[in-house]
């Protein structure tokens, strides 16, 4: 009788009845982003089953508002709607129909007539960035940190095995990197397809998908599973020799915020732009994330290392503010072609805020430089060392959060 339930339950697992699968879009026409010389007749959608058109299933827009869509029909697994004549310009297609299962799909598309079509994230009714999506970016740049950052910590400063409490906080930065990630691409689909978390349960997160962000997030959360995976088993094995394709891979992935940013899509992009921002990000990674292994680690737990360990981080943390500068000032002038753009835009006067907190963390880390350093090259260690390093990582997380704002702000044209 087991056995038999036991077959049973893998048949079904192995054969699952289609039926009881919702509708998936194959196929439109106009296709995704498409250009078209000529105003479309119809909108066609091709799914893999029958479904029911819905009152409103197929909604029009152009950059300035609704359109009406004359009529919508269904023919077993086709939707279609019949268009009134299309001016140049770029379109946004909102559709939702009924699927077998008794479900509701939902998606979004945009076409241009004689025009190039908007990504999906930025088609009519998408808001953009909100604070919420501003938080979460900051909250990927800190798992970032904690990642890229602990591993650069353990294998360029420390360069000797570190007690459990290394692995706990690298390990809370990679489950945090894959954990936001996914929750910044439920907000931006959510934005795009206008549509509740309930709702987006059924949406058709393909065109997001083709995106430079969407095709970045799957990369980047592919990536960083193979950077935990290659973390864990290190702990659990204690063979930190994987500790280096580890970091190595976490730097590499790391870029795809560079090549999905305004640093790789906006006018006047290129490689270069692309490297600079993220030799930019790697830095910051590298300086925050030190910072906290320093004070949360090597303080607390051996104290017979906190001066070798103070000197070296002190020597990379040289190195790491000496890239955020160059590159830092590379995509300001890139951005801002005229100084007066710092003052009369509003990416100016975030710029300005981020301007103000590094200026402040490398004032404190010149202090450091001039006072402690020479201490601990004597043999000592100044008092209240542990509190002033808190305190600029601190300011260090500062102005990631004001990173995450100015990354999700547009540039002035």
């Amino acid at each position: 009788m087991r056995r038999l339930l036991l077959l049973g339950g893998l048949a079904a697992l192995a054969l699952p009845a289609p039926a009881f699968a919702h509708a998936t879009l194959e196929q439109t026409s106009p296709g995704f982003r498409a250009r078209v010389e000529t105003s479309p007749r119809v909108v066609t959608f091709k799914f893999d089953q029958y479904v029911v058109a819905l009152p409103g299933s197929v909604q029009l827009f152009s950059a300035t508002g609704p359109i009406s869509v004359r009529r919508v029909w269904t023919n077993r697994r086709l939707l279609e709607a019949s268009l009134p004549r299309l001016h140049k310009g770029a379109y946004t297609v909102r559709w939702h129909a009924m699927s077998g299962d008794g479900h509701v799909v939902w998606g979004v598309f945009t076409f241009g007539v004689r025009a190039r079509a908007p990504a999906p994230t930025e088609a009519y009714g998408a808001s953009g960035p909100t604070r919420t999506e501003d938080v979460v970016r900051w909250l990927y740049f800190l798992s970032l940190a904690l990642l890229v950052g602990g591993l650069g910590f353990r294998l360029l400063v420390a360069r000797r095995p570190l007690p459990r409490r290394f692995y706990v906080v690298t390990a809370i930065g990679a489950a945090a990197t894959l954990n936001v990630g996914i929750a910044a691409f439920i907000l931006r689909s959510e934005d795009a397809l206008q549509l509740p978390f309930g709702r987006l349960l059924y949406g058709d997160l393909t065109p997001i998908a083709r995106t430079r962000f969407g095709t970045a997030f799957i990369v980047m959360t592919l990536g960083f599973a193979l950077v935990t995976g290659l973390l864990f088993l290190s702990w659990v094995s204690d063979r930190e020799a994987l500790l280096w394709p580890a970091f190595l891979l976490g730097l590499a992935f790391a870029s795809g915020l560079s090549l999905s940013g305004h640093s790789a899509a906006d006018r006047g992009s290129s490689w270069k732009s692309e490297l600079a921002d993220w030799a930019h990000l790697s830095a910051a990674c590298l300086w925050i994330g030190g910072l906290v292994q320093l004070v949360a680690v090597v303080w607390p737990l051996l104290p017979e290392l906190r001066r070798a360990a103070f000197l070296a981080f002190s020597r990379l943390a040289t190195v790491c503010v000496g890239v955020l500068l160059l590159a830092g000032t590379y995509l300001s002038v890139l951005r801002l072609p005229r100084l007066s753009d710092l003052w009369t835009s509003g990416y100016g006067h975030i710029l300005l805020v981020k301007i103000g907190l590094v200026a402040l963390a490398l004032a404190w880390g010149g202090l450091h430089r001039v006072l402690a350093v020479p201490a601990a090259e004597r043999g000592g260690l100044l008092p209240r060392l542990r509190a002033s390093l808190v305190g600029e990582s601190m300011v260090g997380m500062t102005v990631l959060l004001v990173a995450a704002i100015l990354v999700n702000a547009k540039p002035p044209g």
